[in-house]
């Protein structure tokens, strides 16, 4: 079992609970508080250890991931597949060197196939259900859709045009639903998984990450519902929210590449626009973008284990939350304090992210 920031939090849950039950023991003199406590918190972590560790076996089981020409998606086709996964890698590029170099692991195994699919096109997803019974295991079902491809537009919302938001929506909404209507009656056969990649701005949002956020918010609400749903199928539903990974995904590869979309935007403003924003406003947008994508982490593997548990967990997480410490903080402001609280914090941390320059 991994031991990550959500068990924490769960360990903590239970210690927690087990004080308020020891106090309420003590007040109806039923047991000592002292002796209550240590008791509850020994049974209760264990009891949720135990259950956080227990895993079905995964190997030999088939996996469709969206979005494998790069990031997150790419690098979970290779992870899958060297557990013994049967892996169908859906890429928007059947030619890229995401789509090659799959194909180049896979070679000889029979257990990685790449597809094209671009969700946001129904005869894509179609052809690719209709394809999909002849690389699946003999007799068995899809055990795991992992909702995986997704686009980011980050910008201040009066510099994003409408096809901006639309694009936005498109693929990390409507493309996300699309695929999961598509492949779900795969997954309801096998009894399996449903794995989507939200994000950490699906919970909470803040200033130039309007339009993304939205769009995550969105696949929040379609992924409760979808879990309540599916409990009566034997379909286990699960959204991992991860925190900045730009430096690992390579949202940006570049500051050059940074500048040429902060310039496509600011060009794009008619001339009121620019003077009522001035340029060092446009400095400011460009150095959160740079430092957007330096600050987030290089290394994606918490991401990729918080998928696989939700994959081969017998009992998975509701939600994992694959982030450091400081943002599952602003996670917590944003749930449990006053709005004015979560901004003033929002104020601080971007008077370092929208510096100019080196950071």
């Amino acid at each position: 079992m991994l031991w990550t920031v959500d068990k924490g939090q769960g360990v903590v849950l239970c210690a927690v609970l087990s004080a308020v039950t020891a106090h309420l023991l003590h007040s109806l003199d039923l047991l000592g508080f002292s002796l209550a406590l240590p008791a509850l918190c020994i049974i209760s972590i264990a009891g949720y250890i135990y259950r956080a560790s227990r895993q079905v076996e995964v190997q030999g089981r088939a996996v469709l991931i969206t979005g494998c020409d790069s990031g997150f998606g790419l690098a979970l086709a290779q992870h899958l597949h060297t557990m013994g996964m049967v892996v169908v890698a859906g890429v928007l590029n059947e030619e890229g060197p995401g789509a090659e170099q799959l194909r180049g692991q896979g070679k000889g195994s029979g257990r990685l196939h790449v597809i094209q699919l671009d969700i946001t096109s129904p005869e894509q997803l179609r052809r690719a259900a209709a394809t999909l019974p002849d690389l699946l295991p003999t007799g068995e079902g899809l055990w795991g859709l992992v909702n995986n491809a997704g686009v980011c537009s980050l910008g201040p919302i009066e510099w994003l045009n409408m096809d901006a938001f639309r694009k936005d929506h498109e693929v990390n909404f409507f493309g996300l639903v699309a695929a999961t209507k598509t492949f779900l009656p795969f997954v309801r056969q096998a009894r399996g998984r449903v794995v989507s990649i939200a994000s950490m701005a699906g919970r909470l949002s803040c200033g130039f990450l309007g339009g993304y956020s939205a769009s995550k918010y969105s696949v929040e609400g379609f992924n409760d519902a979808l879990r309540q749903e599916m409990s009566g199928f034997g379909v286990k539903v699960s959204l991992v929210e991860p925190g900045n990974f730009a430096n690992g995904t390579r949202l940006f590869a570049t500051d050059e590449a940074v500048e040429r979309e902060v310039g496509v935007l600011w060009e794009g403003l008619d001339e009121d626009l620019r003077q009522h924003y001035g340029d060092d406003h446009c400095k400011k947008v460009e150095g959160f973008m740079k430092n957007f994508r330096r600050t987030g982490a290089r290394d994606i593997s918490p991401v990729l284990n918080a998928i696989t548990e939700g994959l081969s967990q017998q009992y998975p997480q509701a939600r994992y939350c694959p982030m450091i410490p400081l943002a599952h903080l602003v996670l917590w402001v944003n749930t449990h304090l006053p709005e004015v609280v979560y901004d003033t914090l929002v104020a601080v941390l971007a008077r370092v992210m929208l510096k100019p320059g080196e950071y």
